[in-house]
Parts: C-alpha cells; sequence; structure tokens
C-alpha cells in the first residue's frame, strides 16, 4: 500500500512522520498528473499547492476549522485528502466537480470558482465564531492565483484586520501568476518579496552568533529582532499587510512542509488574524507544466502524459474567430483597445496583445474595475473591447448600468463562453447575461449564429460610440455557417415553408447558436406538413421593429435561447407583442432556471427539452392545439 492509498482523511494524514511527507508529496504529483491527463482540469495550480494543502491539513482540524479555497480550482489535493482521491470521473457527469462542492464532502465549504470571495466569507465565519463563542477554532483561507488582485479580497481584509481576536489565518498562495503572470502594481510588490528574502537571513546569522555569546547574547538578539521592521524596511519594501494591522510571516518556501508547518501552527496559535506568504511554482515537479510559459498548464484537456501534448479538437473555435477579427479592426482602427480581466489567453486577446502591445490593459481579476476603466477609456475618445467570459459580466453589472450606460459610453463587451459551458459546473455557465441586460437601457446586445456572423456583429457593435454593444457565444466549435434565405427589416430570413401559399403557421425565432437547431426543427417540422419561418433577430436587444409584425402573421411564436429563461429574450418578445396588444402566443425556450451540474452542453440541453426532436414534438402540439382552437372560434355556417 502507497502512502496515499493509506490517507483516507486528514486524520490519517495527521499519523504520517514528518519524514514520510516528502513521499507522500511525490505520489499525490504523480496520481494527479496520471489522472487529470485522462480527464483534463486544472493541474498547474494543483502541482503548485501540494505540500501546502498537505501541510493545511496537519495542522488545522478540517471541517472544524473551515478551510477555503480561493479560487477552489486548487483544491484537487484538497479532495485527495479527504476521501477523494479517485479524479477519474473528474468534472464529469455524476463525477467529481473541478470545485470543492458541498455536496461532495462536509469538508468542502464554498463552492466558489468566482475568484476574491474567500476572505469576505472566512470574516463572516470568524464573525460568527466570535458571536458564538468558539473561541478555539481557526477559519482558514487560502488565497492564490490572481485572486488577491480582486477589489472584493481587500475590502475583506481591511474588515478582517479590526477583528484582533478573531483567529482567521489567511495564506497567501504566491506563484506570480493567475493564468498567465499577474499584472499590476500588487504583482510587482509580491515580486519584489519573492527576490528579497535576505533579511531572514541577515537574522538567522545574527541569531546563531549573539547566542553563542554568555549572558549578553540572548539580550542583545532581542534588541536586534527588536529592530527586525525596521531591517525589513532596509532590505525590501514595507509589508503593506503590517500597515492593515495583519500580523505577517513569510515569504516561505511553499514546497518545504516542514517550514509551512511551522509558519500555519504560529499564526494558529497568535490568537488573532494572520497572513502567511507562502511561494509556490505553478506546475511544480511536471516539466511540460512548469516549462509551458503561457499558462503552466492552468486549464487544460485530456493529455500525454509523456510529451505533456494536448489531444486538439478538431474545428474552428469561437474565440479563435473572435481573436482573428480584433486583430483585423485594431489594424483599421488606432482608436481600438482592449481590456482582459487576467484572462489574456482563454479570452481571445493574446494575439491582439501582440500585433497592438500599447493597446491592451490586463486589470488582473478585476471585472468592476474593467467596466468602469472602460468607460474612462471611451470618455477619453477611444473605443474599449472588454473581452470576459459571460459568467464573470455578473460581477461588473452595477458598473455597465451605472458607469457605461448612464453616461452612454461606446464600450464593447464581448462575452466568451454564454449559454451552457458544461464540465465547469454551476459557477460557470453563462446562462444569465441576456436576462440582467435586458434591464440596462441604452445597450445593444448582439448574438451572432455562427463565424460570419460573430464577425460582422462585432464590426457592427464597435462602430456604435453612443453607448454600451455586448457580442456574447458560446464554448467551443463554432459549426458550418447558416446562410440567410432573405431579411425581414435588419434580421436575417433562415427557413420560410408555406403552408397552401398561406402565412407559415409558426415563427421561430432563433438566438445565436440555437439556430442550427431551430433549421433542423423547422425541417421535422415541415416534413409534418407544417409552415415553419426561422428569424435570427442578429440583435436581441433591441429587437427589430420588424419582429412583431412579422409575428402577428403567425399563429404561434416560439424563442428558442441558450440562457435562462426568466427575463430573457423570450421574455423580451411576449412583452413587444402584449404592448402592440396582439394576441399571438408565445412559448419561450430556455434553460432552466437553476444552477446546473456539471455536464457536456449537449446533454444538459438535451435534458432541458432543447434537443430539436424534443423542441420539434413540442411545438407541433402547440401548432395543433392553436389550429384546433381556431377552428372552434370561427362561426358556424
Amino acid at each position: 500500500m502507497t502512502l496515499l492509498e493509506s490517507v483516507h482523511n486528514p486524520d490519517d494524514l495527521k499519523k504520517l512522520s514528518a519524514e514520510q511527507v516528502p513521499q507522500l508529496a511525490a505520489e499525490i504529483r504523480e496520481s494527479l498528473i496520471s489522472q487529470v491527463a485522462r480527464t483534463g482540469g486544472h493541474l498547474g495550480p494543483n502541482l503548485g499547492v501540494v505540500e501546502l494543502t498537505v501541510a493545511l491539513h496537519r495542522v488545522f482540524d478540517s471541517p472544524r476549522d473551515p478551510i477555503l479555497f480561493d479560487t477552489g480550482h486548487q483544491a484537487y489535493v484538497h479532495k485527495m485528502l479527504t476521501g477523494r482521491q479517485d479524479l477519474s470521473d473528474l468534472r464529469s457527469e455524476g463525477g467529481l466537480s473541478g470545485y470543492p462542492s458541498r455536496a461532495e464532502s462536509e469538508h468542502d465549504f464554498i463552492e466558489n470558482s468566482h475568484a476574491s470571495t474567500a476572505l469576505s466569507y472566512a470574516d463572516g465565519l470568524a464573525k460568527a465564531n466570535e458571536v458564538q463563542g468558539r473561541t478555539d477554532r481557526t477559519v482558514v483561507a487560502l488565497i492564490g492565483d490572481g485572486a488577491l488582485t480582486g477589489g472584493m479580497a481587500w475590502e475583506a481584509l481591511n474588515n478582517i484586520a479590526e477583528g484582533k481576536n478573531r483567529r482567521v489565518v489567511i495564506v497567501v498562495n504566491d506563484n506570480g501568476r493567475s493564468y498567465s503572470p499577474t499584472i499590476g502594481g500588487l504583482a510587482d510588490h509580491f515580486a519584489s518579496l519573492r527576490m528579497t528574502q535576505g533579511y531572514e537571513q541577515v537574522l538567522d546569522i545574527a541569531k546563531t552568533a549573539l547566542n553563542r555569546a554568555p549572558v549578553v547574547g540572548p539580550p542583545l538578539y532581542e534588541a536586534l529582532h527588536g529592530f527586525k521592521k525596521g531591517l525589513k524596511d532596509a532590505i525590501q519594501p514595507q509589508i503593506m499587510f503590517e500597515d492593515l494591522g495583519l500580523k505577517y510571516l513569510g515569504p516561505i518556501d511553499g514546497h518545504d512542509t516542514a517550514a509551512v508547518e511551522k509558519a500555519l501552527r504560529r499564526a494558529r496559535d497568535f490568537g488573532g488574524p494572520v497572513i502567511v506568504h507562502v511561494l509556490t511554482h505553478k506546475g511544480k515537479g511536471y516539466a511540460p507544466a512548469e516549462n509551458h510559459e503561457e499558462d503552466q498548464f492552468h486549464s487544460l484537456g485530456a493529455f500525454d502524459v509523456e510529451t505533456g501534448l494536448q489531444s486538439a479538437k478538431p474545428g474552428l473555435k469561437w474565440t479563435s474567430v473572435f481573436s482573428e477579427e480584433m486583430v483585423s479592426l485594431g489594424s483599421e482602427r488606432s482608436d481600438l483597445v482592449a481590456i482582459t480581466a487576467a484572462m489574456l489567453h482563454p479570452t481571445g486577446l493574446a494575439a491582439f496583445a501582440e500585433a497592438h502591445p500599447d493597446r491592451i490593459y490586463d486589470v488582473g481579476i478585476a471585472e468592476q474595475h474593467a467596466a468602469t476603466s472602460a468607460a474612462g477609456l471611451a470618455m477619453g475618445g477611444l473605443h474599449p473591447v472588454v473581452a470576459v467570459y459571460a459568467t464573470f459580466l455578473n460581477r461588473c453589472f452595477d458598473q455597465v448600468l451605472m458607469d457605461v450606460a448612464l453616461h452612454r459610453q461606446g464600450v464593447t463587451f464581448v462575452l466568451d463562453r454564454a449559454g451552457v459551458t458544461g464540465d465547469d459546473g454551476a459557477s460557470h455557465n453563462g446562462m444569465w447575461d441576456m436576462s440582467i441586460l435586458q434591464v440596462v437601457p441604452n445597450l445593444g446586445l448582439a448574438v451572432p449564429r455562427d463565424a460570419t456572423r460573430l464577425r460582422e456583429l462585432l464590426r457592427e457593435a464597435v462602430a456604435v460610440d453612443d453607448g454600451p454593444t455586448v457580442v456574447r457565444y458560446p464554448k467551443g466549435v463554432v459549426g458550418a455557417d447558416i446562410p440567410a434565405v432573405g431579411h425581414i427589416g435588419g434580421m436575417d430570413l433562415l427557413r420560410r415553408a408555406e403552408k397552401d401559399g398561406r402565412t407559415p403557421d409558426l415563427l421561430l425565432v432563433a438566438v445565436g447558436a440555437m439556430a442550427e437547431t431551430c433549421c433542423e426543427v423547422a425541417d421535422r417540422m415541415a416534413a409534418q406538413g407544417i409552415g415553419v419561418t426561422v428569424v435570427d433577430p442578429r440583435w436581441v436587444k433591441p429587437l427589430d421593429p420588424a419582429l412583431v409584425p412579422e409575428a402577428a402573421r403567425h399563429s404561434v411564436v416560439a424563442v428558442v435561447e441558450d440562457n435562462g429563461r426568466v427575463g430573457a429574450v423570450g421574455d423580451a418578445v411576449a412583452r413587444a407583442m402584449r404592448d402592440a396588444e396582439i394576441d399571438v402566443p408565445v412559448r419561450t425556450f430556455g434553460v432552466q432556471q437553476r444552477f446546473l451540474d456539471h455536464a457536456k452542453r449537449e446533454k444538459i440541453l438535451g435534458e432541458m427539452g432543447l434537443a430539436p426532436q424534443d423542441l420539434a414534438r413540442k411545438l407541433i402540439e402547440t401548432v395543433a392545439k392553436q389550429t384546433e382552437k381556431a377552428l372552434a372560434d370561427e362561426p358556424a355556417g
């Protein structure tokens, strides 16, 4: 039996001797690499926290002492040490989540994969311990991979520092990266700490020498130790955390378990809030990850263990289309700039950065700042493109509303991974944006159905300079282009199957990537003798003025979208019909308004009745009922 196989919970881990821990760490790394190679996932961050996670569970008493991970993609090792060593079903339907999951284990407190939140949870938990007299418990927050660049983390630090007797241990996992190297003044400060550790060596030498001297030595060392703060000032930058009133320990080698354990015990026993600054290497122990400059295997699909090469999926990806078009637009327009929130490569802006390095801004994990900074750029005469995952737009809604839209600034938000994303679970599905954006005045929302429309709509969006625009598209491979067979106003007509020379029974409004599904539905219904018109609005906010009169010519209207059904495009169409006093029934098909378990996109959409065969069956029934009703309402004779 290996050491790893003998560890079923943190209590088993505590039974190991200090001499056994390095062997355990090696076994964990080997297991991580071999298992994630089959499933894909966040390998680099977890290779970097092996010794750190082992030390956390040897020092603290989880779940009595809650350990919070920020972000949660650093928690694979934590899972393995709390009874979940089998990662063979990681991120697959019915398997382990790629993040902490309260449904999986009592050791998982928060399911966060949106960064910079753990310190606020920790502040609340520590206050709850104080109110309820649990003075012997410690709340632990591991924050890393750039999460400390988020403003919410600093709001929490300000409050944590105020609770002098609240037991909070904040472990800063400093690997200099989020996805790619961390950007900004805070990152520069940490870099200087990593590069300048001489003062600790000076103190160690002084302590050794002075303690050899009888009587005078120890008192003299204590006096010297009193000058440690001043020595820090002389040899390295002022420690900002101590200025906040937080006890600071570090920097510490995060791959030296004994050193980390010693520091964590000191922090635990201090009795108040403590920062433990730990230096780690993302991708540690696996050469292909360590040598991968882009993101050190932050997140990847299945790969070959020997070479580190991924099994590439064929086909052009939505992100690549956006990336190419942005480079072209940047060459045509000197006023076009781009903003990323620590996701230069994942959002496709790396090529723009290479082509136009003086017009790209990485603001760190700070979506709120990104939006308002973009408003400032627009006020200054530029047109910013803010590229984020759709799920992260939720974090800057107030800034989109009050800082961009209220001021009618020409800012374009590009939302990658919109709709159901699947594998990353509930927090990463981009199923909220078309609902929350409906309430924003002066905003235009475009949803391309294919690569050609993405290029067209992106160009139309950046041409708008008197209000915000949004372009959203899904994750993965983009399908073949779906050509328009005509136009109705500004909408693209994709299908028109008339019935006996009359207007078709059903108007099917296909939103974005659901157009392919809608066209198949129309073909299936046509085979049953039912006439269907399929339109792609292209811009779903504001709705095209031609939509309502076109809808009035049909017996039924149906809207199909990969967003939550509540308050999205379907509701907007139904509201427009009511406002026009047109009594045509509107059926809306979209994502159920609940947090979705991780599974493949196609599987989730199928379970929600959004597969072509299911939609066709439902709509055939709807049209039949409406036809029966119309016949029943006809006057006799």
